[in-house]
């Protein structure tokens, strides 16, 4: 992989951290902020069932942060493109649709498939 393949890759990373960190921030704005008194039972619960929903969503988030900061790690020691399982290089293709990936595809693959076997 060259040069301008990897700064394409850094600056596609740090844009998708940038954005989950902008909404987080958002969102605890908005839950903070948030001192609405519901009269109606069945709207507090709506409320609450959202409130929910949304801090669901920022814990996958979190997660998501975890993986784009191991791939700009990943990038800044050198390794960022190879697979962690087998050594082989992971195809652009693959890195442009989840550039956060550590495996190829076929190390992914069998990955799904033994976990599938095991019922995970």
């Amino acid at each position: 992989m060259d040069a301008k393949d990897i700064e394409y890759f850094q600056a596609e990373l740090t844009k998708s951290l940038d954005e989950i960190l902008a909404v987080g921030k958002e969102t605890i704005d908005d839950m903070t902020d948030s001192g609405e008194i519901f009269a109606d039972p069945a709207d507090r619960a709506t409320a609450e069932s959202d409130r929910s929903f949304t801090l669901r969503l920022r814990d996958r988030e979190r997660q998501f942060i975890k993986k784009i900061n191991k791939a700009l790690a990943r990038i800044e020691e050198g390794e960022f493109g190879i697979c962690l399982s087998c050594g082989d290089d992971i195809s652009i293709a693959r890195l442009k649709a989840r550039p956060m990936t550590s495996l190829c595809i076929n190390c992914k693959s069998k990955q799904e498939a033994d976990e599938k076997l095991r019922g995970n």
